[in-house]
């Protein structure tokens, strides 16, 4: 085989061809991973891209506008006064999970505000850890100077989380001082024993004629989240961010249903 190799070599040369030089196995075989260790690498770069903007290390924002028809007033039963809707903040958490504790975080905040014909939905999310104490911030900063917070089991839930979160960060946070309306309790005094259940996905469903299509369930929510964190598809984080903004923008239109009830029935 040897002289076979030198013979075809001989009659190469005197035919003025230069064969190629030969490469090692063992080079071939690193510049082949290297080549496949790049394509994975932004295949996975590719997959876990973030949905909207980042504003700060470690935080990204994603916000929606639509034309909405309302009063410039809001006036619900179990309040004496009118609000204003510009103080009216209706937010949503999601968590890293759902027992609550010291240890839970609020990895995305959403919220929707009225401004002027449009209702306005926002949401920040943490893409690294680090950038709670900026998403925290900036969630602050955004709210109007009086706010009336609207939530659904939010007193008992997404408030105090966040309360907690907040005073690790060493910043005030706006809940104590501000009006705080739960729609969970109007919800259940009203329809309790009407519904199987005065879940958010109900309301929205029996009440609102809303039904959700692909949605991921606020309990699958946490893990999106870590699969995103760890370089896997960011597809069911893009879910997260749209479950998200359902849940804000179904408080708008609930808030204004027992607006209109009430006023249908007096």
């Amino acid at each position: 085989m040897n002289a076979l190799k030198s013979r075809l070599l001989s009659l190469q040369r005197q035919a003025g061809v230069v064969p190629p030089p030969l490469v090692p196995k063992d080079d071939v075989r690193k510049k082949l991973a290297r080549l496949l260790g790049t394509r994975e690498r932004v295949a996975r770069a590719a997959l876990a891209a973030p949905v909207g903007e980042e504003i700060a290390s470690g935080v990204y924002t994603v916000e929606h506008s639509r034309s909405a028809d309302f009063a410039d007033d809001v006036r619900v039963p179990w309040i004496e006064q009118p609000i204003a809707r510009e103080r009216i903040v209706c937010f949503d958490t999601e968590t890293t999970g759902l027992a609550g504790g010291v240890g839970t975080k609020a990895f995305m905040i959403g919220w929707a505000m009225w401004r002027g014909d449009r209702l306005v939905t926002r949401q920040l999310y943490l893409t690294a850890l680090r950038g709670e104490d900026a998403m925290l911030r900036e969630f602050s900063a955004a709210l109007p100077r009086d706010p009336v917070f609207v939530s659904y089991n939010g007193k008992s839930y997404d408030a105090p989380l966040l309360k907690g979160r907040y005073r690790i960060n060493r910043q005030r946070h706006p809940f104590d001082e501000a009006l705080h309306i739960d729609l969970l309790h109007p919800t259940r005094r009203r329809y309790r024993g009407v519904w199987e259940n005065c879940r958010l996905k109900t309301v929205e469903r029996e009440l609102l004629g809303i039904v959700r299509e692909d949605d991921l369930p606020g309990a699958e929510a946490p893990a999106a989240w870590l699969d995103f964190l760890r370089g896997r598809s960011s597809r069911n984080l893009g879910r997260v961010v749209d479950h998200n903004r359902q849940d804000v923008v179904t408080l708008a239109r609930l808030l204004d249903h027992f607006q209109d009830a009430d006023h249908s029935s007096s």
